[in-house]
């Protein structure tokens, strides 16, 4: 029986090997690389396992892979390789949320027994995280898609159902909505969550390479293909692939994938034989793709096969009572990331945000919040932005108003996770003119109560 799963990134072939080696004979399930920005897809939120990686690598070092890692899920213990010049590195590395590290040359009992130690870690994380969702804490959903407004309490409620099955699933949304979150979301709910999540843009791929990228090829393909490739679909590996803008696919491969949904099976390129694949698809889409099928540019039947199950990610301008509780998390996550004190944004600011037209959605909200943290304001260089009044979306003044009193009392129901009393004192209020307040406005106290 395994001890555990170990990703092992290292881009010199020897001492992976020999370290590889060491963790295999020590009882470990050992799954080596020395292509470290494939790492992250081999991640989810339910990954039942911990990574190890060299400190320097050419391409993506250590701490940059730790970080992309850490945004997937935060509690992924991360052990750094180090010599004997980057301790003090891996010392600060550590302060940013590395799990441990070991210096270069270590035995392989040593190893073990650090690697152990973070396995250990690591499955009391998942058992906890499973005890809380049985006890009926908030689950991850709320603060991975946040908001209170209707059609994101029933996006949460769909996106718990679905997920655990295993149908195929179509995604449709405008740009900057949040379509990968609720992908990644799905994969993590499902049976597959401890399997890769392979996406793939299908508009950045070119088009002559498509074929090969997805599906594969063997040696004497095509001129170039000197060695067997395996494609994206068989690395997902029992996982989940996410086509992203799948609208953009050209029609002469649109065909060949429908063939691999109907049947899970693949044929590289220059063979002959076919291969059974287990994958969960999801793809995405920003323009409804029955229109690009009256169109002639999608075909009908992958878009009938795919459009079984879907899902619409709606935009900030149908959940605009959203914006303000999603700012106040993003403003937080952009001065953690800088490593700077959280501000606290105008009255007038904050009216600002509220009225926004959003065009860019969440993505968009995401740039101004980050801006605001380093304190540049709201908008871009050379954006010319829009004010309140401006806005077709300012409405009425009491309606300005009772925004701006609701985005004030959330930012203080989070500040001090749900208690009334500080929110009250701090704004002046008697204790019954909040009560009346948060019933007018809808604000939900067990929302900002911390679990």
């Amino acid at each position: 029986m395994s001890k555990g799963r170990i990703l092992l990134v290292d881009d010199d072939p020897d001492l992976r090997l020999s370290t590889a080696q060491a963790l295999d004979l020590a009882g470990f399930d050992v799954t080596d690389t020395d292509q470290p920005e494939d790492v992250p897809a081999l991640i989810s939120f339910g990954f039942n396992g911990i990574v190890v990686t060299d400190i320097r690598m050419p391409r993506l070092d250590g701490i940059s892979l730790m970080n992309q890692i850490h945004a997937l899920d935060r509690e992924v213990p991360v052990i750094l390789i180090t010599g004997h010049s980057d301790v003090q590195l891996a010392v600060r590395a550590m302060r940013e949320g590395a799990h441990d590290f070991i210096e270069k040359p270590f035995s392989g009992t040593q190893l073990a027994e650090t690697c152990a130690r973070a396995l250990d870690y690591r499955r009391l994380v998942l058992e906890n995280r499973v005890l809380r969702a049985a006890a009926g804490q908030k689950d991850d959903l709320e603060q991975r898609l946040v908001g209170r407004s209707t059609v994101m309490i029933d996006l949460r409620r769909r996106l718990r159902t679905i997920g655990p099955a295993e149908t195929d699933v179509l995604i449709t949304g405008d740009t900057g909505t949040g379509k990968e979150v609720v992908a990644r979301a799905l994969h993590d709910l499902s049976q597959r969550a401890a399997r890769p999540f392979i996406a793939i843009d299908c508009a950045a791929l070119p088009e002559a390479q498509i074929e090969s990228e997805l599906f594969g090829h063997e040696p004497g393909a095509f001129p170039g293909a000197m060695r067997t490739r395996y494609g994206r679909f068989e690395h997902a590996r029992g996982g989940t692939v996410l086509l992203d803008d799948i609208g953009s696919m050209p029609l002469s491969v649109q065909g060949r994938l429908l063939r691999v949904i109907q049947e899970r099976t693949i044929q590289p390129l220059g063979s002959n034989e076919t291969r059974p694949v287990d994958i969960r698809f999801i793809a995405t889409s920003r323009t409804p793709l029955d229109e690009e099928v009256a169109e002639g540019r999608f075909r009908a039947d992958l878009f009938y096969r795919l459009a079984v199950v879907s899902l619409t990610v709606p935009p900030l301008a149908a959940r605009r009572e959203d914006i303000p509780l999603l700012f106040a998390r993003l403003l937080a996550e952009a001065a953690g990331r800088h490593r700077i004190e959280p501000v606290t944004p105008p009255p007038a600011t904050v009216e600002a945000i509220v009225a926004r037209a959003w065009p860019g959605n969440v993505r968009e909200l995401r740039n101004a919040a980050e801006r605001i943290a380093l304190g540049l304001g709201i908008e871009a260089p050379g954006d010319p932005g829009e004010t309140p009044e401006a806005s077709p979306q300012a409405g009425k003044l009491s309606d300005r108003v009772a925004a701006f009193e609701k985005a004030e009392i959330e930012r203080a129901l989070i500040a001090s996770g749900g208690a009334l009393k500080p929110v009250y004192e701090s704004l002046g209020l008697s204790r019954k003119t909040l009560y009346e307040k948060m019933q007018k406005l809808g604000i939900d106290k067990a929302q900002y109560t911390e679990t």
